[in-house]
């Protein structure tokens, strides 16, 4: 990335000079992806255009209803910058409700055009600051730039003022996309959340089904060894069993803190049908309650994978609940099995399909069925559906670059076939 040198004068730059500095910069941030570095490419720009000393960006956090600072420049920054200004501060309802460039050379007449003017002004000379430059879009203030002590403002040109719009409105278009794609990244992220901790009910089920002959094991042993401490064959067998059963315990116990806390995706080397039988084993509760027989087929060969488990478990069980909820009131089977898969050009996959004898799904659904929002579920209760779960199955699926697809006859069921690249053998 090439940007111009930090000595340039736009007091005294050209036209064509201005514009090249101008198209420079939105190309800059053009290939910018992330916050930090935009905002750090914003303010610094922003700075020599103002010819101040220093400056930060404040950008909206509307979670907390605050301006965060999220960027800072030069080394006579002062300290009397804070690091948030709630959104009914007047100096960001003064930005927003004139949309101009606040400086030093303001009179009191500009200031009055507003009831938070005055306010603001003192906000402004609290901070040290020659100018502040609003980054409005679409009547919301996104952000906002705070320019620091500048060269005597006697000798600014008009042409310097209306560069630094310029350059304001650039960087106000970049920061509305990031902010956008970060507000979608962290609705995407609380999907995740709501749809893992929606499966918690079927899995404490099943962590109780589990739990529950280990349990009587431990007790049956502390209830024994009083009477047969003497016995050392006793001792040392049923020790070790109850070992093994505290030890599958706290698995279980640790299964479910992972599934429940949501983490940034991890990729592992894993024994994919280990997942799928975890799985299994928390559903089996909930199947047998509602007459559902379960056969299971895993492959003794089947390759190792490299994914995120917790993710993958969320997709396997968004898949097997709703396998059961399509089978509701009726019964049925639910065969799940794995198998290695060659693709054309010789690559390997670790495969494995999920077929349910539920009611199906109508081939006029069938293309919609990974769409946001989209569901079949219109009933009250448990089988209520928010059309969001196969959306998050089929985003891991891709994160991970696999594949899956489903087949479906309406009265005959349901079959998800999903596919993982595997490790190389």
């Amino acid at each position: 990335m090439t940007s111009r040198p930090p000595n340039t004068d736009f007091s005294t730059s050209s036209s064509s000079e201005l514009l090249t500095i101008v198209t420079q910069f939105a190309s800059d941030l053009g290939t910018m992806t992330d916050l930090p570095t935009i905002g750090n490419r914003i303010v610094h720009e922003l700075c020599r255009a103002g010819a101040t000393t220093h400056g930060a960006l404040f950008v909206l956090d509307r979670e907390h209803e605050c301006y965060r600072r999220a960027n800072m420049v030069g080394s006579d920054a002062p300290a009397s910058i804070p690091s948030t200004l709630a959104v009914s501060h007047p100096l960001p309802q003064h930005l927003l409700a004139t949309n101009w460039i606040m400086a030093q050379t303001d009179s009191a007449t500009d200031l009055q055009d507003t009831d938070f003017g005055a306010d603001a002004r003192r906000a402004m000379e609290s901070m040290q600051a020659s100018r502040i430059v609003p980054h409005l879009n679409k009547s919301r203030l996104i952000a906002f730039t705070v320019l620091g002590a500048a060269v005597p403002l006697t000798t600014e040109q008009a042409l310097s003022k209306a560069m630094l719009a310029a350059l304001a409105q650039t960087a106000t278009n970049a920061l509305d996309t990031i902010v956008l794609y970060e507000d979608l990244h962290r609705s995407h992220t609380l999907m995740k959340r709501t749809d893992r901790l929606k499966s918690l009910e079927t899995i404490a089920g099943g962590f109780a089904h589990e739990i529950r002959n280990p349990l009587t094991s431990i007790k049956t042993f502390i209830q024994l060894a009083p009477e047969r401490k003497d016995d050392p064959q006793f001792i040392q067998e049923f020790s070790k069993v109850v070992l093994d059963d505290v030890y599958r315990i706290e698995r279980l116990i640790q299964e479910i803190l992972d599934y429940a806390r949501y983490m940034e995706p991890k990729l592992t080397d894993e024994d994919f049908n280990d997942i799928v039988a975890s799985c299994l084993y928390f559903i089996d509760v909930k199947a047998d309650s509602r007459g559902i027989k379960i056969e299971k087929e895993l492959a003794p060969d089947l390759p190792r994978v490299m994914l995120d488990r917790q993710q993958i478990k969320q997709v396997l069980l968004n898949l097997l609940l709703n396998a059961i909820d399509s089978m509701a009131g009726a019964g049925g089977r639910l065969r799940v099995q794995t198998r290695t898969v060659v693709k054309p050009g010789g690559k390997v996959w670790a495969h494995i399909e999920i077929e349910d004898t539920g009611e199906g799904i109508q081939e006029a659904n069938l293309e919609h069925i990974f769409d946001p929002f989209f569901t079949t579920k219109h009933e009250s209760g448990e089988h209520e559906g928010t059309g969001l779960g196969l959306t998050i199955v089929h985003q891991i699926i891709q994160e991970h670059h696999g594949e899956i697809r489903v087949k479906s006859t309406v009265g005959i069921g349901t079959t998800f076939f999903v596919s993982l690249p595997a490790l190389p053998a």
